[in-house]
């Protein structure tokens, strides 16, 4: 039986995978660092309130076997660049880095399509240079998740992002080929992909799209 802490889980992908991990049999805690508390009761789940400027005080209370991040945030959320790479990259570095420091063996994270340390974007930099910060941890096992359109029913209301997963549904199935990597795939599918990820903990560093994700469902 595994301990995993989680970041991220009141996002999109997070909540599914906070469920994912609490219905697992190979998990007897699952600890949830979170800004404000969860609406949700679980006899496996601690939640842990913090953020990137208390973290460093919770080190020894998120000691874990795994951990999980699906850490980010939007433009529109965020419009300030300093303070969008302070949350998709400062932040889940830092979870990481203090989750090896108490005793974690594997890293599952979050990253996108295309992440990219060279890259002139700067939302595909932040992405990439995040993965190759965890990566530098040297966890016996960190598997990075790259999915393109992350696709689903949210909560939060936004019309334009449903637009475009409609669109996506679409263009999903003109994407054959070395194109695959692109197709959009459901935030649950996601969370469930990394958490079978973590059942084989195979490789050093791997890195999975949507063949990859597809492949462990």
């Amino acid at each position: 039986m595994k301990k995993a802490t989680i970041f991220g889980a009141s996002g999109f992908v997070g909540s599914h995978l906070l469920n994912e991990l609490l219905a697992s049999p190979d998990y007897e805690q699952v600890t949830a660092v979170v800004r404000k508390d969860l609406s949700i009761s679980h006899p496996k789940l601690k939640v842990l309130t913090g953020d990137y400027s208390t973290l460093p005080d919770l080190r020894e209370s998120m000691a874990c076997d795994e951990i999980f991040i699906a850490l980010g945030t939007t433009k529109r959320h965020t419009p300030n660049q300093k303070d969008y790479y302070v949350v998709d990259h400062d932040y889940p570095v830092l979870a990481a880095r203090l989750a090896k420091e108490g005793g974690a063996k594997a890293a599952f994270v979050v990253s996108a399509i295309g992440a990219n340390p060279a890259s002139g974007i700067f939302y595909i930099r932040c992405k990439g240079e995040m993965e190759r910060d965890v990566a530098a941890l040297d966890f016996e096992h960190t598997h990075i998740f790259r999915p393109s359109m992350i696709m689903g029913k949210r909560k939060e209301n936004r019309p334009l992002e449903k637009v475009a997963i409609q669109i996506w549904r679409v263009v999903n199935l003109l994407l054959v080929g070395s194109l695959k990597r692109y197709k959009g795939m459901d935030g649950k599918d996601i969370a469930k992909a990394m958490v079978l990820a973590a059942k084989r903990r195979s490789g050093k560093v791997k890195i999975y799209h949507w063949p990859e994700m597809r492949e462990l469902l």
